[in-house]
């Protein structure tokens, strides 16, 4: 599209010559480039807060598969360090001062204004400089129930009770944490935006934790309020639910230009529930560890379903380490090549 950029139209429904493509977690453990540059860094989170570096990684998926869009290097748990949180990664995420009980949300200390994740901000503007004409570049955090599913769990959980015990014995207080979880988001994108983002994308990865009553409590109502506070921006807001096609109705009314789905959601039964929205995603990441031509086929196939307007193609969730590099390629060039008849 000689320089503009085919993501950022579809994000507001505009016509393109062809779906965008991008895919969640695509600087990642599958790039034989990006382990060299962790092996040489020595440690995750070590990439995160070093401009260079993650922008580096932020690169490299585009330079390899010509991408429409980049998102920033990083993770959803860095910014609850400027909060007053301990967090380290040994592999997986480790939280050493988790709020348990009411009395620990006033150890929370929200930077007014938003600050203490400046190497976020530098790696964007490194990136933007860098970017092809055309391809855009996504910020991103946590969604505020997602974000306190780690605050009281310490870390990454299958059952998610602690969580959960403390939303049911506290409601209010849980209530309060999730707002404060949003207005500091809001601070922390609007800092992205300034620094070069042009669209954020709120992950919500849990919610398909939640029951439907449960989940417009304490996942909806507080992403709603992270989203509005974004309006301003003038920039396509994404929200991806994970695990959420119980709430497909329930995100009609999302304050966002763009509703990400996961692979469990029919997308020709999403576009029908959702007009309003453009819609991102949603092959299922275990596809990629198919043969490429079920990939092309499978690609194909959800490529058809997909609405004509308002459609930027990308997996239903992150992709998975093992997955070989020419299996993303096959996926990424069905899109590339793709014309509706």
């Amino acid at each position: 599209m000689s320089g503009a950029s085919r993501f950022l139209a579809a994000c507001r429904r505009q016509p393109v010559d062809r779906p965008p493509v991008w895919v969640m977690r695509q600087a990642g453990r599958y790039l034989p480039e990006y382990r060299e540059v962790r092996r040489r860094a020595g440690g995750f989170l070590t990439m995160c807060r070093t401009p260079e570096l993650a922008a580096e990684v932020t690169l490299q998926p585009i330079r390899r598969y010509g991408l429409d869009a980049a998102i920033i290097f990083s993770d959803i748990l860095t910014p609850l360090e400027p909060l007053g949180i301990q967090l380290e990664f040994s592999p997986g995420p480790h939280l050493a001062n988790p709020l348990r009980e009411p009395g620990d949300l006033e150890r929370l200390t929200v930077p007014e204004p938003w600050s203490g994740t400046g190497y976020v901000e530098v790696a964007l503007r490194m990136v933007r400089a860098e970017l092809p004409p055309g391809v855009a570049l996504i910020g991103f955090c946590g969604a505020p129930w997602t974000l306190a599913t780690y605050l009281v769990e310490g870390g990454t959980s299958k059952s998610f009770s602690r969580v959960k015990r403390f939303a049911f014995a506290h409601p209010e207080a849980f209530d309060r944490l999730l707002d404060t979880l949003a207005d500091a988001m809001a601070g922390y994108l609007h800092r992205q935006v300034a620094a070069g983002a042009q669209a954020v994308q709120v992950f919500d990865s849990w919610v398909g934790a939640l029951a439907a009553g449960d989940a417009r409590r304490w996942a909806l109502r507080p992403a709603r309020r992270l989203l509005e506070a974004l309006g301003d921006l003038d920039v396509p807001r994404i929200y991806f639910a994970n695990g959420g096609a119980h709430l497909l109705h329930d995100l009609a009314d999302m304050p966002c230009e763009v509703l990400g789905l996961d692979w469990r959601v029919d997308l020709g039964m999403a576009a029908r529930a959702l007009p309003r929205h453009a819609l991102q995603g949603n092959l299922d990441p275990g596809v990629l560890m198919g043969p490429p031509e079920v990939i092309r086929a499978r690609t194909l196939e959800m490529l058809r379903s997909a609405p004509g307007r308002g459609y930027v193609a990308n997996l239903g969730h992150g992709i998975t380490p093992d997955v070989p590099v020419a299996h993303l390629a096959a996926f990424v060039e069905t899109v590339q090549g793709f014309t509706r008849g």
